[in-house]
């Protein structure tokens, strides 16, 4: 088989421009593409638009050497990895336009005996769909879709499996699922991840690996949204859910997940969507699972205002905007809706404390009433406090400053 030498990686966001780092790290030419000629420029600068640790020093070290570099178009390569986002519409459909747009950008430049791979999370048969785009773009070759494995590109799907925060170790090691539209798809696919991947790369075909990713999600989404369900019921009669939810889990069966203010991320908050999309009147209990995560920060909303009017508070604090800890990435994240949605219903004004942001995102600069202001002005100025992310400056905040202050904990982290 043909040695990678060259690699363009579309979409350099959270997990494309760590796939692009770890690749050039190990001596591969990496080729990055975004749209975003900001995102463009502080990449050629050898510096990162994100908040991922280690990250910063290892894109510094592959810029220097040259291994990598940014553009806005691609460049012809021995393989392009596809790792932009897939969203949804208001109707919950796929929005496959960040992927159609990939495709089609690439298609000019393809050679013979060159592979894609699609990491992005997609419904499934979206690898298929590539190669009927690609075909649209390039009627003087062949794709696997038709000829199997004599085809002159090879299509792949492999999920990005990565937990921000540590997205750079689990690239490395953690399993692979690939899955080819053909078995030389497969097997190539599998040759150019070993350069990187340490973990087992996992076989199978381009439909069961697209299934896969929205299982894991799912299965997920429908384990959180268990635990987000006890949340509501111990509020109503005031059980402290963390302490039930500790020890139920000295059960030997039982490991109930911790309930927070919701879900967000692209992925979980996402992918089971592209399920249901699939098969709309067998999937229940998925649809049931994303109307309680999306129904918890409603709740919470409720909370901090019968917490405040009961209180007679004028200003209240919410700590943190992102969907996770110690990240900046606000994707679908319960934080935003809550902060955006207390704010239009809350006749007074609301401090927003977030240490990975120097500005509000745009959904929420736009609202009159919000304030971004550091930890210590919010605990001088107000008296309700509502965590809604556990980041480490909250987890590490001394306990005494929370004396006398009324604190809605949807992380469990002072409960």
């Amino acid at each position: 088989m043909t040695e990678f030498k060259k690699i363009c990686v579309l979409g350099l966001g959270y997990v494309g421009l760590p796939t692009a780092a770890i690749f050039a790290s190990r001596g591969v030419k990496v080729f990055g593409v975004d749209t975003d000629i900001t995102t463009v420029e502080t990449i050629n600068m050898g510096k990162i638009h994100i908040v991922e640790p280690g990250l910063d020093s290892l894109v510094n070290e592959a810029v220097n050497t040259g291994n990598l570099s940014a553009n806005s178009q691609p460049e012809p390569s021995d393989a392009y990895i596809i790792a932009v986002p897939t969203p949804f519409k208001k109707t919950n459909k796929p929005d496959l336009t960040y992927i159609k747009a990939a495709v089609r950008s690439i298609a000019p430049v393809l050679q013979k005996g060159e592979l894609v791979i699609l990491e992005s999370t997609s419904p499934i048969g979206t690898t298929e769909k590539i190669c009927q785009w690609l075909a649209q773009e390039r009627k003087d070759l062949s794709f696997p879709d038709r000829v199997g494995n004599n085809a002159d590109i090879q299509v792949s799907h492999s999920p990005e499996r990565v937990l921000p925060g540590n997205v750079l170790e689990e690239i490395v090691n953690n399993d692979r699922v690939i899955g080819g539209i053909s078995q030389n798809c497969t097997m190539r696919t599998r040759q150019l991840y070993k350069l990187a991947v340490e973990g087992e790369c996992l076989l199978t075909t381009a439909a069961t690996a697209e299934f896969i990713k929205l299982s894991e999600n799912a299965y997920r989404d429908v384990n959180i949204a268990f635990a987000n369900e006890l949340s509501v019921v111990a509020d109503k009669i005031g059980i402290n859910v963390w302490q039930a939810i500790e020890l139920a889990n000295h059960h030997p069966r039982v490991n109930i997940l911790q309930p927070g203010p919701g879900v967000g991320g692209h992925c979980i908050a996402v992918d089971p969507w592209f399920i249901v999309d699939s098969a709309p009147n067998n999937t229940p209990l998925i649809q049931s699972a994303r109307k309680v995560n999306d129904d918890k920060p409603k709740h919470v909303v409720e909370k901090i205002l019968a917490t405040a009017e009961k209180n007679s508070v004028r200003t209240v604090a919410c700590l943190g905007l992102a969907y996770k800890a110690d990240i900046d990435d606000f994707r679908e994240s319960p934080a935003l809706t809550i902060t955006a949605t207390l704010t239009e219903r809350f006749d007074g004004e609301v401090l927003v404390v977030e240490p990975n942001s120097k500005k509000l995102p745009d959904t929420l600069a736009k609202i009159k009433g919000i304030t971004l202001c550091d930890l210590d002005e919010a605990l001088e100025k107000t008296q309700v406090i509502a965590l809604l992310v556990d980041h480490r400056e909250f987890r590490e905040l001394d306990r005494t400053r929370l004396k006398n202050k009324l604190i809605i904990d949807t992380r469990g982290i002072w409960s």
